[in-house]
């Protein structure tokens, strides 16, 4: 029996198209007209006053946005080079940026007229934020995350279930988050009469890259007035973390225009970018389809995707959203690894060094900051996303360094 992974539509329509031509919709007949009432809907709503107001309004007195720009002055002073600010995703209702897209995406979805939300989730913090805002809109959801995964985050688990969602632990493929999507996906061809697919990452078939895109780029939006106040110029560098790429997209995106704004997106590289034991999709990666849209995957030579592996839940999808692959071919953005053991040390420096506890997939991203900022001059910024929050994180770093907390 054909799983939505191998049934793929053609894109004939050049539909949501990145750089040369990633991006699209390869998916199966049964979801097509669902995903063009999405886009529709979008594309209307996005222009709407009265929606742009319901969302401005949750995003301000829910998410408690706008989120911190923060001067890092003992990591600046420490790392003794560029300025360093920390954009505090981490400081959101839920812990992550990932609530500003779900808000979004629940508004459309109750304009559309569903009361059932479902979501993928790696980490766990896009399942917190959708089970979140259904219990707020009084919907029923329920969270498709990989078995594996739930063993990594089990607090999230208990979040999720505590705001009222139901949690699938998915036990096909290796257990991640590439097989949440599958099976959420799987679930929206079944039952999309009544149910709307928050998709939390910036991939998939359009329009969910865009979607994810327009409601994230508020962080960059926030950051680029922010810097503007307090410096009075805009940074030379903006570093995020990328898996999917959500949280990345939202941070580069009010500053694609600015060509003199550095970007540059840190993946996971597990052991090592040159081992089998990584998720640096561009890095290492190919262009294939799968999960309904064209990019970089890591695939073998006959096109079936390969196990990836890092330390973070959040990072270990084998592939990338159609526009980094984009950017990363453009070179408008550049696309760095970062191993295990460089996160987990940044995720105690961190600590250390400024009093946060950041989620172990945003410590990607200050590992880098760790090496790049020191080769900076002393009046050139840094803007680092911190996308999330690491409570989730605190006994899975400890079992990694030897130290059993669980019991």
């Amino acid at each position: 029996m054909k799983t939505l992974l191998n049934e793929e539509k053609i894109d004939t329509q050049q539909t949501g198209r990145y750089g040369n031509n990633f991006g699209g919709q390869y998916i199966p007949e049964i979801l097509m007209s669902e995903l063009e009432k999405v886009n529709q809907s979008f594309q209307t709503l996005k222009n709407d006053p009265t929606f742009k107001m319901e969302l401005q309004d949750l995003l301000i007195n829910y998410a408690n946005r706008p989120s911190l720009l923060y001067y890092a002055k003992n990591m600046t002073a420490d790392l003794g080079g560029a300025k360093i600010y920390l954009k505090r995703e981490d400081l959101n209702h839920t812990g992550a940026h990932k609530i500003n897209n779900v808000i979004g995406q629940a508004l459309l979805a109750k304009h559309l007229g569903k009361q059932r939300l479902i979501a993928e989730t790696g980490a766990g913090q896009h399942g917190v934020a959708t089970a979140t805002i259904a219990a707020l809109l009084g919907m029923s959801c329920e969270i498709f995350m990989g078995k594996e995964d739930t063993e990594r985050q089990k607090l999230n688990v208990y979040r999720m279930e505590l705001l009222g969602a139901k949690v699938h632990a998915v036990t096909s493929g290796s257990k991640v988050l590439k097989d949440a999507v599958n099976a959420a996906l799987q679930e929206w061809a079944s039952r999309s009469d009544d149910t709307f697919y928050v998709l939390g990452s910036a991939v998939g078939p359009a329009p969910f890259p865009e979607m994810v895109k327009y409601f994230q780029s508020v962080i960059s939006q926030e950051s680029k007035q922010q810097l503007q106040d307090q410096e009075n110029q805009l940074p030379d560098m903006v570093v995020a973390c990328v898996g999917g790429g959500s949280n990345a997209i939202g941070s580069f995106a009010n500053y694609l225009d600015d060509t003199n704004v550095k970007l540059v997106g840190v993946e996971a590289a597990g052991k090592g970018i040159d081992t089998d034991q990584t998720a640096a999709t561009i890095e290492r990666g190919s262009v294939g389809v799968f999960h309904g849209m064209k990019s970089l995957f890591m695939q073998n030579s006959d096109g079936q995707i390969d196990p990836v592996y890092s330390i973070s839940a959040g990072l270990d999808y084998p592939g990338v959203g159609p526009e980094h692959a984009a950017l990363a071919e453009a070179k408008r953005a550049e696309y760095v690894g970062i191993t295990d053991d460089e996160a987990v040390q940044a995720f105690e420096y961190i600590a250390k060094q400024e009093g946060i506890v950041a989620a172990i997939e945003s410590c990607h991203a200050i590992a880098y900051v760790e090496k790049i900022a020191p080769t900076m001059s002393k009046d050139q910024i840094i803007v680092c996303t911190l996308s999330g929050r690491g409570d989730k994180d605190v006994a899975s770093i400890a079992k990694y360094k030897g130290v059993n907390i669980d019991e």
